[in-house]
């Protein structure tokens, strides 16, 4: 059994039926059970407005309990949602109305272009086609000379007038000429074989007398060899560190020249000076290098460095010499000479340090002539420089030790 209330909006009477089984039943002065009041008479009390609720309250005074307690759960949600709509409809209205941004017509307009695409690339179109309007392609090519009197001693204060330079026999212009003593990088080759062990502490004198000749822009690197080359010592400006390293080096082993001046012809590309030269102090020939002579002398050429050795040789009539070491003087020479350096053989050991401090000097004494090839072909082909000195009054006759060739670019 449930009941049923309604309302009067007039006059706030109110009709209890019971339903019992389908049966409907009039109480007080309710219409007939069954039916229906239309709107005009009785509505829902969410619609009415706030002054009726005093009406409601006394109502529900004189309800039965059960219609109060149904009664008052209807009235408070239909309370809270009098107070939700009107908010959520304000709410949206004021969204609804709220300003939207203008746009200033007094600030800067931004308009982005995009960047045009280029054109496709003729497929019929040479690369010597697409190259830039302007194009500087020119070589310039730096020989150190070395010029010494009929008594070995260095000469200086020469000038450019001084020099012919050809190339391929074909006379050539010196744009370039200096005598400055330029910052250099120098690479060691120390041989530490077995026949070196009572000539390490000689050599190793002869390598500080070289470094006493060093600019603070110099940087050296050491590489020493017996059965293989190693590199102790990449490139550096602090000479006490290439000496300390030679400080721990011990004698053994079979005798890997060759392996060692490619190995340091290798670590020269990562010079930062643009004068390069490599001083070798060897007591012998190979006997235990995988790379073959003419590998060696053809990295030679083609490098842009000088070469300077000091070969350690026993007397030809020594009895202790091999084939390896008779061989020596003629390798060691032969690689100095093609790049403008120096072989200095040596039979008295007190001479290594002296020796050593020469070449020092030579490299500071040095012209540089520079020049850009008449022949502009880039075939990577050998080219033969030669150097001479024009004949001056007053000086003996002199000599010039140069770099005797180099190969031209291929690109």
């Amino acid at each position: 059994m449930f009941h049923r209330v309604s309302f009067s909006r007039m006059d706030c009477r109110s009709s209890v039926t019971t339903q019992k089984f389908g049966e409907l039943q009039p109480s007080g002065n309710s219409k007939p059970a069954g039916e229906y009041l239309p709107p005009s008479t009785h509505r829902h009390f969410l619609f009415w407005p706030i002054n009726f609720i005093p009406k409601i309250e006394r109502c529900f005074t004189s309800c039965p309990d059960i219609l109060r307690a149904g009664c008052t759960m209807r009235l408070l949600i239909g309370l809270a949602l009098a107070v939700t709509i009107p908010l959520v409809v304000t709410l949206g209205y004021q969204q609804d109305s709220a300003p939207r941004a203008t746009v200033n017509p007094t600030q800067p307009t931004v308009s982005i272009t995009p960047r045009a695409k280029p054109p496709a690339a003729d497929p019929n179109e040479s690369i010597t086609d697409r190259r830039s309007d302007i194009r500087v392609d020119t070589t310039l090519v730096l020989i150190p000379v070395s010029v010494t009197d009929p008594m070995s001693r260095f000469v200086t204060g020469l000038d450019k007038e001084n020099f012919k330079l050809s190339e391929d026999k074909v006379e050539q212009e010196i744009t370039q000429f200096s005598s400055e003593d330029a910052p250099l990088s120098v690479g060691i080759v120390f041989d530490t074989s077995g026949s070196m062990g009572a000539k390490l502490q000689r050599s190793r004198q002869a390598v500080a007398q070289f470094m006493k000749t060093a600019n603070p822009q110099d940087e050296f690197f050491l590489i020493v060899f017996n059965d293989r080359p190693e590199m102790v010592q990449s490139f550096t400006t602090e000479t006490e560190e290439v000496q300390n390293r030679l400080t721990f080096t011990q004698a053994k082993g079979r005798t890997a020249l060759l392996d060692g001046v490619y190995l340091a012809m290798n670590q020269m590309k990562k010079a930062h000076n643009p004068r390069k030269a490599i001083l070798i102090i060897s007591d012998g020939g190979d006997n235990s290098s995988r790379y073959t002579e003419t590998e060696v002398k053809n990295a030679v050429r083609e490098a842009d460095v000088q070469i300077y050795a000091i070969g350690i040789f026993e007397p030809v009539a020594s009895r202790g010499r091999t084939m390896e070491e008779l061989s020596g003087p003629s390798l060691l020479a032969e690689m100095a000479e093609q790049t403008g350096g120096r072989h200095f053989a040596v039979d008295n050991l007190a001479e290594l340090p002296d020796v050593a401090a020469k070449i020092g000097i030579e490299l500071r004494n040095q012209y540089v002539l520079g020049y850009s090839p008449k022949n502009t072909a880039r075939d990577g082909k050998y080219r033969r420089v030669q150097v001479k000195l024009v004949k001056t009054t007053g000086l003996p006759q002199l000599r010039a030790m140069f770099r005797t060739g180099y190969y031209a670019p291929t690109q």
